[in-house]
């Protein structure tokens, strides 16, 4: 069923509730005598008239209810002219204090209408009527008594009274007066009534106000309210209550709920996290914020609280230790204490020992300070230092390597901001190098380097030549038709477009044996850097690969989204893959238009604040199904305009096709 929000209503429509009615009264259209409202306070009246010559009704009765309100005498001031009680009064009252989950429903030919409700009013019976009566009770018992004497009256005159000033009104006293019970009666009684006009429900005014429940526009545009995931349309209209929430027991501060915990942000999660655990692999985090949680997301996240040491994710100190806050142990501002603990993190991105003794005479700072940096990171070993508490996270570094790179552009502009503070001395910026499974340092001099990598070429020579000649004779082998001319690639150079490189590289010092992003042992380069012909067709067709299937499962994409697919794609490769030999924008976007699809030039605003690359609109433009004349239709209609009715794209496809789509057709196509 079709649910759509009808506006012309808004803060106009009420529900009123009647009372179980006597036998005596229906609430028909001649029984409305009159009504009003005081509009602030949302009170109305209703004046309504009761069935006299019902056989139900009691007309002794009637006429004593009269009699007591009115007296004998019958003048424009009386409650029943007709000397009959045949009128009754109901005032209303609120009935809930939030209204907001409500709503009138209309269903009218397989569509559900709804208005939002302003108010709802419960209709009770007024007995004023019987407030009157004692009043001319005690009017006629006065007047009984009326007998004195002129004395009397005289003596009344001469009586002495006695004259007080009231005091000057102090602010708490005038506050007590405007909450008090009789005050708020005063301000409500000095709101005017509105008198209304009532139509039946069978008058023509009421039947054009009927129409008004109805959506007059059925767009989508026009109810973006509705435009919502299942779980924040089931928010709105279920909202959880105030009272409820105020209703939990407060956990201690230093308690982690992890009940509460994912009822907050991701975000908020991480950051929360990371601050209580300090040092956390990337699969055990995952695994805490439950299975359906976006990698992608947070990775996004993870960034913004926490540096990779060691393919590990370390709080960043400024969490720790916010701004304006200071030391516990020495009284040390937070921006010093920041400084410090990021050096100690800096040296376990280079080694994965530290020693207490070289920090403290590094950071200046006291040893209660040192510790409590180690203490987060590190795990004291006796007489050897603090050795980093995780070990290396090998599989997080080969999945993630654009993560990687940009972590290590972060901590080397750290390392400069160090350089310039503690003015760092070259032992303390030599990295010493060790293999990720030892326990212990392993010191290698810059000759020895040199010669295992002489010796290492050597023992792989021969091997390498034999591929070398397999890939010439496959290359001879392979159909020309198929190949890409992508001669002119060079590893580590700029490409031939304008436009800077995808960064698919991971850094060298987090994984030995890997040059320019390609493995010594599988893959090679002859000596002028360039890659052998066979590697240029393998490029080419993984690359191909890749496009088509992407293509084949989203239809369109914007060159922005197809980068970060290429990315999240080269991120589950093994290392030294051969896509990892530097892919270029002008080498994708060429693969992409050589793979059947269309570049779209959609006329999106000059205003709008998308990236190049999001303006960008490729898609494919056959793929082989019943909906490829449809889809060329629907991607013609987008170049030219970017926003588009519904209606419009069913009438010009039924035009082009020749059919009527039905609304599950276009649906389909749509999406």
């Amino acid at each position: 069923i079709d649910v759509f929000l009808a506006r012309s209503l808004l803060e106009k429509l009420y529900l009123f509730q009647y009372p179980i009615r006597p036998a005596s009264m229906t609430y028909d259209d001649v029984t409305h005598l009159s009504a009003k409202i005081k509009p602030k306070q949302q009170k109305v009246e209703l004046e309504m008239a009761i069935d006299t010559l019902n056989p139900n009704y009691c007309r002794s009765k009637g006429e004593q209810i009269a009699l007591n309100v009115d007296g004998t005498c019958t003048d424009e001031t009386s409650t029943y002219s007709s000397k009959l009680m045949d009128k009754q009064t109901f005032c209303s009252s609120q009935a809930a204090s939030n209204v907001s989950r409500y709503a009138a429903a209309v269903y009218k030919k397989g569509e559900l209408h709804l208005t939002p409700l302003h108010g709802i009013l419960q209709l009770r019976p007024s007995f004023t009527y019987l407030d009157k009566a004692d009043a001319k009770h005690r009017e006629r018992e006065a007047a009984n008594e009326g007998g004195d004497s002129s004395q009397d009256e005289a003596e009344d005159d001469v009586k002495q009274i006695t004259v007080r000033f009231s005091r000057p009104e102090t602010e708490q006293a005038r506050q007590r007066r405007v909450q008090s019970y009789e005050f708020l009666q005063k301000r409500q009684a000095e709101e005017h009534w509105v008198h209304l006009h009532y139509y039946g429900l069978k008058d023509s005014r009421s039947e054009h106000e009927r129409q008004y429940l109805f959506s007059q526009g059925h767009g989508l545009a026009e109810n973006t309210e509705l435009i919502k995931s299942p779980s924040e349309y089931l928010m709105m209209l279920m909202p959880p209550s105030i009272e409820e929430e105020n209703d939990k027991p407060m956990a201690p501060s230093n308690v982690l709920s992890m009940a509460q915990l994912k009822t907050l942000p991701l975000a908020d999660q991480i950051k929360i996290l990371m601050k209580n655990v300090k040092v956390m692999p990337f699969a055990n985090l995952m695994s805490l914020l439950g299975s359906g949680t976006d990698s992608t997301a947070v990775l996004r996240c993870i960034q913004q609280v926490a540096m990779l040491v060691q393919g590990n994710w370390v709080v960043k100190s400024d969490v720790l230790y916010p701004k304006d806050t200071s030391s516990p142990h020495s009284g040390v501002p937070a921006e010093v204490l920041c400084r410090g603990r990021d050096f100690v993190m800096w040296k376990f991105t280079q080694d994965r020992w530290v020693v207490r003794k070289e920090v403290a005479a590094v950071t200046k700072l006291c040893p209660e300070d040192v510790k409590d940096f180690l203490e987060h990171m590190s795990v004291a070993r006796i007489n050897k230092g603090w050795e980093f508490m995780l070990p290396y996270d090998e599989d997080f570094v080969k999945k993630h390597p654009d993560i990687v790179q940009r972590q290590h552009m972060l901590w080397m502009g750290i390392q400069a901001k160090l350089e310039k503070v503690y003015n760092l001395l070259k032992e303390h910026l030599t990295p010493k190098k060790q293999e990720a499974q030892s326990a212990h340092p392993l010191l290698v001099s810059g000759e020895q380097r040199v010669s295992m990598a002489k010796a290492k070429v050597k023992q792989n020579y021969g091997q390498l030549e034999k591929e070398f000649q397999k890939q010439k004779a496959e290359m001879k082998s392979n159909d020309t038709s198929a190949k890409m001319d992508v001669s002119n690639i060079r590893i580590k150079e700029e490409p031939v477009s304008d436009e800077e490189p995808m960064d698919t590289s991971m850094y060298e010092g987090m994984n030995n044996g890997i040059v320019n992003g390609l493995h010594v042992e599988e893959d090679s380069t002859d000596l002028n850097g360039h890659l052998p012909g066979g590697c240029i067709d393998r490029v080419a067709q993984e690359l191909k690969a890749f496009v088509s299937s992407t293509f084949k499962k989203q239809f369109v994409l914007t060159l922005s989204e197809l980068k970060r697919l290429f990315n999240l794609h080269l991120a589950s490769l093994p290392p030294g893959h051969t896509l990892f030999s530097g892919i270029s924008d002008k080498m994708l976007q060429d693969m992409v238009l050589d793979t059947g699809c269309k570049q779209i030039l959609v006329p999106f605003p000059p205003q709008t604040a998308a990236s190049p690359d999001e303006l960008k609109v490729y898609a494919l433009w056959e793929a082989g199904d019943t909906y490829d004349q449809h889809r060329q239709v629907l991607l013609e209609i987008f170049s030219k305009n970017y926003r588009v009715r519904r209606n419009v794209i069913q009438n010009q496809l039924s035009q082009e096709c020749g059919e009527d789509l039905n609304k599950q057709e276009v649906d389909r196509v749509l999406k």
